[in-house]
């Protein structure tokens, strides 16, 4: 039997685990998947050696970005990306990070693509954010960056956003966790006042499915779409690095 598990924090609510133990079961594996809830990174190597013929990990909120100086080695695509959410445990032990995120998203939202489809604002900047600016350029389409303060990387704050830019930017992708399970009345602060049916509002958060953030939208007309998919595309992608030889 082998070993899989999720590092995060405040995890009860994992997609990962329930996905996991299902697809397991229903291919007939005696694997195992766990969630493994650290407070700090610094937890982390704990779990390694204390969990046998653990053979790959997700990584979700907060450690994406922290856990790569405890890894061996990085794909060259979280390499570029800078942000890690799936390691594999190599039959010699050593961890090396990958990053699906970008691949689910992508595959996500091509469906979704028009022509007008130009320009987005990302909003956030954490390890999800940088998976989705890396599938963004993949595909074309220039980016910025939403921020709740000025940074080198957030070309926008909440408060300088303006219709303006709003319409400008006709793909809108929140990577907070603003409008997660409890806290459902939470969403960001952008004005929804220029939200056209041209517009794509794309959610990373699953739960709940429709965030206030996706319904602001779609009483605007936009065309809108949680992370439920993405997810389940990230995971059959982290499920073919781990089985791959």
């Amino acid at each position: 039997m082998s070993n899989f598990g999720l590092i995060g924090k405040h995890i009860d609510y994992s997609f990962s685990k329930s996905y996991f133990t299902k697809k397991f079961e229903n291919e007939g594996l005696s694997h195992s998947y766990q969630n493994f809830d650290i407070n700090t990174i610094e937890e982390f190597p704990k779990i390694i050696k204390s969990i046998s013929n653990l053979k790959g990990l997700n990584v979700t909120i907060p450690y994406k970005e922290v856990i790569m100086p405890f890894l061996d080695k990085l794909d060259e695509t979280a390499n570029i990306i800078g942000a890690v959410n799936t390691i594999k445990l190599t039959k010699k032990g050593k961890l090396i990070g990958y990053n699906t995120d970008y691949y689910g998203f992508k595959k996500s939202i091509i469906p979704y693509l028009k022509p007008n489809h130009k320009k987005a604002l990302i909003l956030g900047t954490g390890g999800a954010s940088k998976a989705i600016a890396y599938a963004l350029k993949q595909l074309g389409i220039t980016y910025s960056y939403v921020s709740r303060a000025t940074t080198n990387v957030a070309n926008y704050t909440y408060d300088t956003l303006s219709e303006a830019i709003i319409k400008e930017h006709q793909i809108i992708i929140n990577c907070t966790p603003l409008g997660t399970h409890p806290n459902v009345n939470d969403y960001p602060k952008i004005p929804y006042g220029a939200i056209s049916k041209t517009h794509i509002l794309f959610d990373l958060i699953y739960n709940p499915q429709e965030t206030k953030f996706l319904s602001i939208g779609k009483q605007k007309g936009a065309t809108i779409c949680n992370g439920l998919n993405m997810l389940e595309l990230q995971a059959e992608k982290a499920w073919e690095i781990w089985s791959h030889a």
